[in-house]
């Protein structure tokens, strides 16, 4: 089995930073794309940021320039540091993995639990 365990999320006041861990444990032979996807309340879940194995990264519009994301391929665990936070990044924040159990598994997508971030104007 694999598991992606999240931390860091938590109450801030607007203008401040968070930063979000999420770590892949179990059987692993290998660890694709790793992302981070947020859901607010009403809304559909949309990406926020992801990296390839080659570090390889995509943000979208809204994050670029206030977001980073980075990991750790010998931890398997992936970050996202999150500055100068706005209300409207409220949301439940998962994250997001594409993982090889073996070499005869398939590489298959796996999520967190979500970890709540919340920023008070």
């Amino acid at each position: 089995q694999v598991q992606l365990v999240e931390s860091g999320g938590g109450l801030v006041q607007a203008g401040g930073s968070l930063r979000l861990s999420c770590a892949a444990s179990g059987t692993i032979f290998r660890v694709n794309i790793m992302g981070w996807y947020r859901q607010a309340p009403g809304k559909q879940r949309e990406l926020v940021a992801t990296i390839s194995s080659r570090g390889n990264i995509n943000y979208v519009d809204s994050v670029k320039g206030r977001f980073t994301i980075s990991r750790d391929n010998a931890k398997n665990t992936v970050y996202l540091q999150m500055n100068s936070l706005k209300p409207e990044d409220t949301a439940l924040y998962y994250c997001n993995a594409n993982i090889q159990r073996g070499t005869a598994y398939p590489l298959t997508n796996y999520w967190g639990q979500g970890t709540q971030v919340t920023v008070s104007s």
